[in-house]
Formats: structure tokens, sequence, C-alpha cells
């Protein structure tokens, strides 16, 4: 079954437009990315597929000159689909396998611009650090995540309750029922996760073990993927820090923890690998001083989220019932999955044309514990995120962070229901997503 997403209105608007760029979709494996561009080809009158990763023989249609006419013609001969600029769909798989592929995307702009060429990959970024200039201006990305909260609700058939909650806010909070309801759906969210073949299995056989078996295979083969990252880095080095990732979540990154019998060095270059697979997502530390809140950061102080609180909670082996049943995540992991879980919904939310980046504030005066987990931009406004993993929790970092920056308004996420504590807006966690400017 196919599962709608958030995406798919952007390819249909990308299909419309008169001046079309190739369209490049990164993104970790197993996020959708090949099932979304099919699901698009259904709006087309053909479709042409070529995965260069199982079929390397068509690798030597793109040796010597680039030339997109040539190339269309030997590719409609092989799989005998006419390629009509304006009635086909190209879709070029795994195009990480063959680097010229890549190279002959901006020619496809330039000399067959009403031609729809779509191209997608795993391990995509490995290939693309590789070319100097892979044809800015003339390609447009598109970044995929697993599914969101939001999207969650409506494959479950949950649109009405998705719309209320679009509209609620701390002066117009949900009834207690239809909060409590929420925050029963955002728990059962948690467990799973948003990779789309878990959240089809739980659609189709709405089980959790079998759910939770899936998750199983789909973390072994992220594991398995690891031989492919870089010929240079041991399997095991890259191992190894993907596991230390999981154990120091909630708190600052540190690298002698990491890995114990390799320099600070190795173990960073193991950690960019998995940033760059898309299977670590770094949230950095920021002065937060001024706009953009990127400008005065410090790479050497990041907290580490993995792409999915399915695979997170599946590796940290947490107890479901748990999760499903307890009011304060406290109890369960130091409330790290509701920290995971706002820091994901804040990039699946935001536009899919940018790779947005994550912040988090600490107090950089000696002696000093204060900390905001998220800091984000509202306009012209910067504002404060602090994640409580229950219904209660002091604020004294969010405070500290206001007082100091002179912030109009700060934002505390937790299980409660939508109200307001002077000018501290009470967000629940399911509503994380509504923070971000559509």
């Amino acid at each position: 079954m196919y599962l709608s997403r958030k995406i798919d209105q952007e390819l249909l608007q990308w299909k419309g437009e008169k001046d079309h760029k190739p369209l490049l979709i990164r993104g970790a494996r197993q996020v959708g990315k090949s099932t979304t561009v099919r699901n698009l080809a259904a709006q087309f009158d053909h479709f042409l597929e070529v995965n260069f990763e199982s079929r390397r023989q068509l690798h030597a249609i793109f040796e010597g000159d680039l030339d997109p006419k040539q190339i269309c013609e030997q590719l409609s001969l092989l799989f005998n689909v006419p390629v009509i600029p304006g009635k086909t769909l190209v879709f070029f798989d795994e195009i990480q396998a063959c680097i010229p592929a890549i190279s002959s995307l901006r020619f496809f702009y330039e000399q067959l611009p009403q031609l729809h060429v779509i191209a997608a990959g795993s391990l995509l970024e490995f290939a693309l650090s590789e070319i100097p200039s892979f044809g800015v201006g003339r390609i447009r990305s598109m970044f995929l995540y697993p599914l969101s909260f939001d999207e969650f609700l409506e494959v479950i058939g949950e649109h009405a309750l998705l719309v209320a909650k679009k509209n609620a806010n701390p002066e117009k909070p949900l009834s207690e029922p239809v909060h409590r309801k929420l925050i029963s759906l955002v728990k059962r969210f948690l467990i799973l996760g948003g990779m789309p073949e878990v959240i089809s299995t739980y659609v189709q056989q709405n089980s959790l073990q079998a759910c939770g078996q899936v998750l199983d295979d789909l973390i072994t083969s992220m594991k398995s993927d690891f031989a492919k990252y870089k010929n240079r880095i041991p399997y095991l080095r890259i191992a190894e820090v993907f596991d230390s990732v999981v154990r120091q979540s909630g708190g600052k990154f540190v690298y002698a923890k990491a890995a114990t019998q390799f320099t600070s060095k190795q173990t960073k270059e193991a950690l960019d690998l998995l940033i760059m697979a898309g299977l670590v997502i770094p949230v950095t530390h920021t002065s937060a001083n001024g706009i953009p809140l990127g400008a005065e950061i410090n790479p050497k102080q990041r907290k580490m989220l993995l792409l999915d609180t399915g695979v997170f909670q599946r590796l940290q082996n947490l107890n479901i019932g748990d999760l499903l049943l307890e009011n304060d995540f406290d109890a369960i992991n130091k409330g790290s999955i509701a920290e995971q879980f706002t820091g994901l919904e804040l990039l699946k939310a935001a536009s899919c044309y940018r790779q947005e980046a994550l912040y988090f504030w600490q107090r950089e005066a000696k002696g000093s514990n204060a900390e905001v987990d998220y800091v984000i931009q509202q306009g012209k406004q910067i504002i404060p995120v602090e994640v409580k993993s229950g219904t209660k929790g002091s604020m004294q970092s969010l405070h500290l962070f206001m007082k100091e920056k002179k912030s109009k308004s700060g934002i505390r996420i937790s299980l409660e229901n939508y109200s307001a504590l002077e000018n501290i807006e009470i967000i629940p966690l399911y509503g994380v997503s509504d923070l971000v400017p559509v």
C-alpha cells in the first residue's frame, strides 16, 4: 500500500511547472524515496525507471559525451518505453552508483528542459561529496525523512483529529478527551517511528509485535550498509560509534566515550559518515545572540539524534508497555525519546527544499549547567524550546535564556494540554510540527 506524504503535493507542483529542473531526492535509506517517485509516475503517460545498482551494464550509456537526447534514445530502446517531454517521467534510482549519471542531470535541464527527470539514491551524499559541482542552479534538491506524526495521523485516517490539532493553541486548547487521544497516539508513534515499512505493517496488521520485527530487520539492514560507507574506515569502527550515539542520547556527544580504542579523529570520521548517510542528525550548540542561529556555533559541542524514534527505542530495548502507559518518560529513559521526537519533528515540518540544521543552547559561564534543548527561529524572533518528559518540571534554564537574550517568549514541550504560563507557551508533544512556519 502507498502511504501519502507531504512531499506528494510538492512533486505534483513540480510536474506542472513550465520550467522544471531535474529533481534530486535525498534522504537516508528506506525512508520512501523510490516509492514516492513511483506514486508520482501514475500522473504520466509513460514511466522509465533506471536502477544503476541492479543494472550496472547501463553505466556504459553515460560514458563519454553526456548528451541527454542520445541517452534518452538508448534508454528508450533498451526499456521499450517512449521518452516524450511532458508525457514521460524518467527516474534514475540508486544514481550514486553511476557518478557520470549525476553529472548528466545538469545537461537535461540545459538541453531537454521539458522532460521530467528525477534522481534518487541511498548513500547519495557520499557520491555528491566527490563531485565539486554537480549542477548548481540547474538541479533542485528535495529532502525526505521518515513519516512525521502528522503524516501518521493522515495514514491511519485521523483527518479530523489532525485538523483539530492544527487549529489548537494555548488560547484555544483541546478538550481533555481529544488531548488524551492525541497523547495516546503520539506515544504509539514514538514506538513505531516513521519508517514507511513499519507504518505500512502497522496499518495492515495493527500489531506492535509485527512492527518490532520489521524494525529489527531495518536495523540489521542499516548496520549491513556500514560496509558500503567508505573503504578506508573499518566496519567495526562505524558500528561502535553508531552504538555510542544511541548510548549517549540526551547529552552532548563525547568522542572519548564513543570508541576507546580509536583516536578522536578516527571517531569523528566515522561519525561524519553516519551523519552523511542520514542515520545520525547533529544538534549543534549556538550562542543564539542573533539570526541566523548558525552564525555563532560551536561544532565541538553537539548532541546526536537517530533518524527515527522507532529505531531508537528498539536499539535502547525500551519497555513498550512503559511507553504506552507512563505519563513521565523520565521513568523510562530520562526523557531522551521525547527530545529525539521533538528534533525530528522540527526537521520534518520544515521545507523539503532545504536541509535544515538543529541547534541547542548552553550557558557558557563556568560552572553553569543551564541548557535549552532547542533554539528555533520564528520570523525574526529567536525562541527557546525546552522539552519536558512528563507534565511537571522546572523551567530554570528557559527563564535564564529568556533573561539573558531578552526573549519575548519561550516554549515548553510536554505531555500537558495547550496552555500558557506568563510568556511561556505550553505545547503538547504532538504539536511540535505546528511550531514551524509553513
